[in-house]
């Protein structure tokens, strides 16, 4: 709270801490920093499918036989328009459009540009981006039409990436978020617990995030996908992602940590996480997996005394 960051080292120390006693004193972090401010967003497949990349936790690499065989391309500015507007109504104030696909093609970012155009003008809700490992200039694109945000998650550390994922590196999506941020655009990139990494490669990943200015960081839980090299993965227990929400907290103090995929599987639909230092939350279906509806969500800020607001921009 003096403005001093923690170290690496500092944070392999809370790994071990009594789980009450550090998710009580996130809690008191995010209090001092963030107030009663609560970002919530949704996300809409806005490209499916036959994904030419491996990740291997994912239901949409054509690496992969899973029960998700739907695909289509750029989804029309009119269906993009009406999701907007439906998610305003809502209540949700960020609309993040996300597109399967190493990165989309000069063409596809100038017609989604043009969707981001009739978003802005016609619904007025803040539009952020998952398009891919794109450069400077598409983002700049991206940027101008009205788009304020673009995601392009770590996953973990950059020691274990290249167990995760091996046609594209994790220096490219270190390259993809500088990009946005020298066009102007806010970033927001976090990982996924339960890929069979350490507690030190979480810590390593929110590092390196926070080298790079991240100040939203997505808090995914793997959802085994049957068909994925992660399919018998073990899923984490509410208290193991207790641990690292608030441990986060601790490391970037002023940042909105969000619950992403993967927060069904907890019983309390995150509860305990947004008394541990979470003060955001992706509501809503996710890519290919169901999510908490907007009205649950609702009810369950108004309980525990949150404000929706946005918040880093």
């Amino acid at each position: 709270m003096s403005g001093e960051l923690i170290s690496k080292e500092e944070a392999l120390l809370l790994a071990d801490a009594p789980l009450e006693e550090l998710t009580a004193a996130a809690d008191e972090i995010r209090s001092h920093f963030c107030q009663s401010g609560f970002d919530i967003c949704t996300i809409v497949n806005g490209k499916c499918g036959k994904c030419s990349e491996d990740c291997k936790y994912c239901a949409q690499s054509a690496h992969y036989h899973t029960a998700c065989s739907e695909t289509y391309p750029l989804l029309s500015t009119e269906e993009l328009v009406e999701g907007a507007r439906h998610n305003k109504e809502q209540g949700v104030l960020r609309y993040s459009i996300v597109t399967s696909g190493k990165a989309l093609s000069d063409a596809e970012v100038e017609r989604v540009c043009e969707s981001i155009r009739a978003i802005r003008e016609q619904v007025g809700i803040e539009v952020c981006v998952s398009f891919g490992l794109l450069n400077e200039e598409q983002f700049k694109k991206i940027r101008e039409a009205g788009a304020t945000r673009a995601h392009c998650n770590l996953e973990s550390s950059g020691r274990y990436f290249k167990e995760i994922c091996t046609t594209h590196t994790y220096q490219q999506k270190i390259d993809t978020l500088n990009a946005a941020k020298r066009a102007g655009l806010s970033v927001c990139s976090g990982g996924i617990m339960g890929l069979g990494e350490t507690m030190e490669d979480r810590i390593e990943m929110v590092l390196t995030a926070r080298e790079l200015g991240v100040k939203s960081i997505p808090v995914n839980v793997l959802n085994p996908i049957p068909g994925t090299p992660y399919e018998h993965n073990r899923i984490l227990t509410n208290d193991e992602v207790c641990r690292c929400v608030a441990i986060f907290r601790f490391l970037i103090p002023d940042a909105s940590i969000r619950l992403a995929g993967g927060r069904g599987l907890l019983g309390d639909k995150g509860e305990a996480c947004f008394r541990s230092g979470a003060n955001a939350a992706i509501s809503g279906d996710m890519l290919t997996t169901s999510g908490i509806n907007m009205e649950t969500d609702m009810e369950l800020l108004k309980t525990l005394g949150y404000e929706v607001r946005l918040y880093n921009g």
